[in-house]
């Protein structure tokens, strides 16, 4: 699918700058237009000569290319491309991306890019280790730009690869598969479900539990980069969707379970697939109080109900051509109570995650899977919750083509 893609290759300070010429090499045989753009730092390695005459054009390094003032404009290059891979990136370049620092021509390529964005670090291990390195690598994740590793699940697996660039010929294969995943849910409607829900006890104290929303809204940003209409339905959340992406997403913003199990069924009947992410409150008091209770005496007694199952709701009315996605959080028996809840409720496929993996689950910016559906289980490492989106919407495209 790379056949007639327009792609920026940028170039960085790197001694795998010299792989650069085989990527080249490989994205040309593929059919692509490669423009290369250099750093200074990045010509001390590999000469624009050289990379000119495998993509035969000119190289851009600098803002003006001659001193008649004719310059080069990383606007037109952001709206020109497909899609902009940067490889090798050094951890300079991560944390000049991750924060804006616009002071040299790929940068301000980087920052104009309306194309996804494609990043293979290259730097020692305990360069790559290192906190901050992780920190820009998780940033430049949640503004939706892709990292390839060695160890990602589409490529090498192992510590031992960590920080070395991926091969090229793997590097190209990872940006054609997505490239051409990139379009898989076009036309698609897709409802999703994020965030907590809150039932108010009194007007100042409510149910409810430690959801971020941070997983509903990476899928939702996922599904939206791959061409689908989106409505997410947000529970009580400080999340954020991407500014590039909110004008695709019709966000629905809810505060209890009622106010959610309605606006569901409301959209499901028009979309092609829902993901219910969001952790929904299994009970509400039986009366909500119109004044804010007093401490009068020593308890207080709160009889509860329950909630609308929306899951079993929208599994109840789902037709053959739609799909219905659901996930489990547990804390034991957790694949025996996955697998219930797939059954019960007619889901296509369930996402499992368990409290006792420490460092995801609720406010964590990561999270480790398990998805289950009727064909078998498939595990997941622990990556960033929008790698794990990726992977989720990769199985959902499956099962809608």
């Amino acid at each position: 699918m790379l056949k007639g893609k327009k792609i920026v290759l940028g170039i960085t300070g790197s001694i795998a700058a010299y792989k650069s010429c085989l990527i080249i090499r490989e994205l040309i045989k593929a059919g692509a237009e490669v423009q290369v753009v250099i750093t200074p730092a990045g010509k001390e390695f590999i000469t624009p000569i050289t990379l000119s005459a495998l993509t035969h054009k000119p190289v851009i390094s600098e803002f003006f290319s001659q001193r008649d003032g004719t310059w080069n404009s990383h606007v037109d290059l952001g709206l020109w491309a497909d899609a902009m891979l940067i490889a090798p990136c050094t951890a300079a370049t991560l944390g000049k991306m991750a924060n804006g620092v616009a002071d040299n021509m790929l940068i301000t390529t980087y920052l104009s890019m309306k194309a996804p964005v494609f990043i293979a670090p290259a730097m020692d291990l305990d360069m790559y280790q290192h906190p901050t390195t992780q920190e820009n690598l998780r940033k430049l994740q949640s503004f939706g730009n892709q990292i390839i590793e060695p160890q990602s699940g589409f490529l090498a697996s192992g510590l031992e690869g960590k920080g070395r660039m991926e091969e090229p010929d793997m590097i190209v294969a990872y940006l054609d598969k997505k490239l051409d995943s990139n379009a898989s849910l076009k036309g698609k409607k897709i409802l999703i479900t994020a965030g907590p829900t809150y039932e108010k006890i009194d007007p100042v104290r409510f149910i409810g539990n430690y959801s971020s929303g941070k997983m509903g809204f990476a899928l939702a940003e996922e599904c939206a980069c791959r061409g689908a209409e989106v409505t997410l339905i947000a529970g009580p959340v400080s999340t954020q969707l991407y500014p590039s992406l909110s004008t695709c997403i019709k966000r629905i913003d809810v505060e209890s379970c009622e106010e959610m199990y309605q606006a569901a069924t409301k959209a499901y009947p028009e979309c092609n697939a829902a993901i219910l992410c969001a952790a929904v409150a299994d009970f509400k008091p039986e009366q909500a109080a119109s004044q804010k209770i007093k401490r009068e005496k020593d308890d207080l007694v709160i009889r509860l109900k329950p909630t609308h199952d929306i899951a079993a709701a929208l599994g109840a009315i789902k037709q053959p051509h739609q799909l219905l996605v659901g996930f489990a959080l547990e804390t034991n028996d957790e694949i025996a109570n996955a697998q219930k809840k797939l059954q019960k409720k007619n889901l296509d496929f369930i996402v499992l995650n368990s409290l006792r993996n420490e460092g995801t689950c609720f406010q964590s910016d990561e999270n480790q899977i398990s998805i289950i559906s009727k064909e078998g289980q498939r595990d997941y490492d622990k990556k960033s919750k929008q790698a794990v989106a990726i992977d989720i919407i990769d199985e959902l495209a499956q099962h809608l083509n």
